[in-house]
């Protein structure tokens, strides 16, 4: 088997036609004869090139309204021979089936007719059936063929076309094969998953096509790759490349403003994944003002987000600060100019986009897999417990602290008072640990806690947590409730004048 081929034919059948043009033409000059089909004929007959209709060669026409149009044992015997076979070679002169050297294929956008919301009737017209036949087969016979199967290859075809003057060699057949059936297996994998989008069948398809390669990964030692379109969800306008721990850090940025979304200016200062600072008030200066007063210790080196625009005067206070990111729906040009004072700080635009409603995450020898907790708790959602009812700005408060909570690693406490975030208690192993360290927390930063809320991922087993809370001075407590002892906390709530609501909905984050 030679290692270079030298292309003397090519079969061309795409949707995408950007592009292709100079393709054409360079196919023309090096006097490869093109077969087409369908419009791309007509567009390659539009250059003024000379193309072979396909149903000259099958002496078939397209049928069923263009659904069968390639699909004939002419092509896929022109393209699966095996060039080094004499009985194959013998077999395209008895059939008159011609040799095909180049397929290229830009398959129907399956994924952007979903996403456009189309009737299922335009969705199933765009399963491309030739394409992505054509595909497998040209990948297949690598040996003897190049596979061109998107419109975001032609750029480096036209390339290797060009140096080469129609030769190709072995090791770009196989790159091209590679990155065929990448083309292949994605569109497969996003029609099984349209069609399985009810999980009836308990199957697990995973396809990325556009991954990075990261710096390292959580720590230097690891490699690290993020995989998804992060352009399609932010204009990064300075900075840095994020890290793998950036990004989990932004993740969690994004999935914890998103309950505060089309709120009052809401501004949150994010370490290792949970808030460290949180408020929510008039003016964006303000809100980050107070955020930042909740722990300026951890803020350092933190991510900050914002649900409104960042203005001048904001960017000013947050340049005193040594942060890592700025993510905001928007910037005024002042803003972007003082944040760009420091050159490795990162500043991302956050596009509206829809994010994934399932989770992912390795696990044993195996994958885990779940709903995204979407439920944010309203004032319809509480029961009240004690004997005491919630004021109006108690549950507000309430509501604002279960939403922080909500986003905070497990075991976790909150405090809130007046919607600013006053102290956490995170990833405990104990509810008593993380009432202890959200107290403690309070009290270094000489926050009052009189009259603060508290909320709980999950339910009290014991009386104890809330009897701590009484003695730092809570006055009104959110929990989902389910203990088979809920009544001691009431009773204890009662006897001490403190206020609790039950969700019925817990909110565990490992």
């Amino acid at each position: 088997m030679s290692n270079t081929k030298t292309a003397k034919s090519a079969l061309i059948s795409v949707f995408n036609k950007d592009g292709l043009a100079p393709i054409i033409k360079k196919l023309e000059e090096l006097n490869i004869t093109i077969y087409s089909t369908g419009g791309t004929e007509k567009f390659i007959k539009d250059l003024g090139v000379d193309v072979t209709p396909v149903e000259d060669v099958t002496s078939y026409p397209s049928i069923l309204g263009g659904r069968v149009k390639t699909l004939h044992p002419k092509v896929f015997g022109g393209i699966l021979n095996r060039q080094n076979n004499d009985s194959d070679i013998a077999e395209l002169k008895q059939y008159e089936i011609p040799q095909i050297d180049i397929v290229i294929v830009d398959l129907y956008p399956f994924e952007k007719t979903v996403a456009s919301g189309a009737p299922e009737q335009d969705i199933i017209e765009k399963i491309d059936i030739g394409g992505i036949s054509l595909i497998r087969a040209a990948a297949k016979n690598f040996a003897d063929v190049t596979c061109i199967a998107s419109v975001d290859d032609y750029s480096e075809f036209l390339t290797i076309l060009s140096e080469g003057n129609g030769s190709i060699s072995l090791e770009d057949r196989k790159h091209f094969a590679a990155k065929a059936f990448n083309v292949s297996s994605h569109y497969d994998t996003s029609i099984f998953n349209y069609f399985n989008s009810d999980n009836a069948i308990p199957s697990l398809k995973l396809s990325e096509t556009k991954g990075t390669v990261l710096r390292y990964g959580e720590n230097p030692h690891q490699k690290g790759f993020f995989f998804g379109d992060f352009d399609a969800m932010f204009d990064k306008l300075h900075g840095k490349e994020l890290s793998y721990n950036n990004l989990l850090d932004v993740d969690a940025a994004v999935n914890l403003m998103n309950e505060f979304k089309e709120e009052d200016p809401t501004f949150a200062i994010l370490k290792h994944n949970n808030a460290c600072g949180l408020a929510q008030r008039a003016t964006v200066l303000q809100s980050y003002v107070d955020a930042l007063a909740g722990d300026p210790v951890s803020a350092f080196g933190g991510v900050l987000i914002s649900n409104s625009e960042i203005d001048v005067a904001t960017a000013n206070e947050i340049h005193k600060l040594f942060c890592e990111v700025v993510i905001a729906p928007s910037f005024s040009n002042e803003a972007i100019e003082i944040l760009k004072g420091k050159k490795n700080r990162i500043i991302l635009i956050q596009k509206n986009i829809d994010l994934p409603k399932t989770q992912v995450r390795s696990c044993l020898n195996g994958t885990l897999v779940q709903d995204k907790d979407l439920k944010t708790d309203i004032s319809s959602d509480l029961k009240t417990a004690t004997k005491t009812a919630p004021t109006p700005e108690q549950i507000e408060d309430l509501l604002f602290a279960s939403k922080i909570c909500k986003h905070t690693k497990s075991n976790t406490i909150v405090f809130t008072k007046e919607k600013q975030l006053l102290a956490s208690g995170t990833g405990q192993t104990s509810r008593v640990d993380a009432l202890k360290q959200s107290i403690e927390k309070a009290q270094a930063f000489n926050f009052d806690l009189d009259g603060a809320v508290m909320a709980s991922d999950a339910f009290f087993p014991f009386p104890d947590c809330v009897e701590l809370a009484d003695n730092a001075g809570i006055k009104a407590v959110i929990q989902p409730g389910g203990s088979i002892k809920d009544q001691l906390s009431i009773d204890y709530c009662d006897q001490n004048g403190i206020t609790m609501v039950m969700t019925g909905t817990r909110h565990f984050k490992h």
